[in-house]
């Protein structure tokens, strides 16, 4: 989508009694959430990031079983699904800061579901489950800068 037409969108939000838009094309999808003041820009590619798989942690804490930091990577390698973040960027757990978060621990998550929200420049990019199951852990604080690959969250 070009900058003119998601200019003219965020325009048509700011000026109307809508509070929220959601458009889906081929080359991705957008999402704007109007806040009190100004609207909230949410863009995410339609085509999944690949998986990123790691079973090749658990060989090699094994391996490194004599090793004084051998307890770090077992710590690392947590039984169940593990989401990373597929980009660089800031981690937040709910869309505006008095919303409440998108996923919380104990929480029943279904693939596809929000999980939380990485903003890189300025854009607000929604990362969504994919895998199903509850929500064990949160590796990640509100505010706090990420980097790609990093685990967000563990979902058994």
């Amino acid at each position: 989508m070009d900058l003119r037409k998601l200019k003219t969108l965020i325009d048509l939000v700011s000026e109307s009694n809508v509070s929220e838009l959601e458009i889906t094309e081929a080359d991705g999808k957008v999402r704007i959430v109007k806040a009190s003041a100004a609207p909230v820009v949410m863009a995410a590619p339609v085509a999944a990031p690949p998986a990123m798989v790691a079973a090749p942690v658990a060989p090699a804490a094994a391996a490194a079983g004599s090793t004084p930091a051998a307890g770090a990577p077992a710590e690392a390698a947590p039984s169940g699904h593990v989401v990373k973040s597929p980009m660089v960027g800031t981690f937040y757990r709910a869309s505006s800061p008095n919303a409440k978060p998108f996923a919380e621990v104990g929480q029943s998550i279904k693939s596809g579901e929000p999980l939380c929200i990485i903003e890189a420049m300025k854009i607000m990019n929604e990362i969504e489950a994919d895998a199903t199951g509850t929500i064990v852990k949160c590796f990640c604080e509100n505010g706090q800068a990420v980097e790609f690959g990093q685990p967000l969250f563990l979902i058994e």
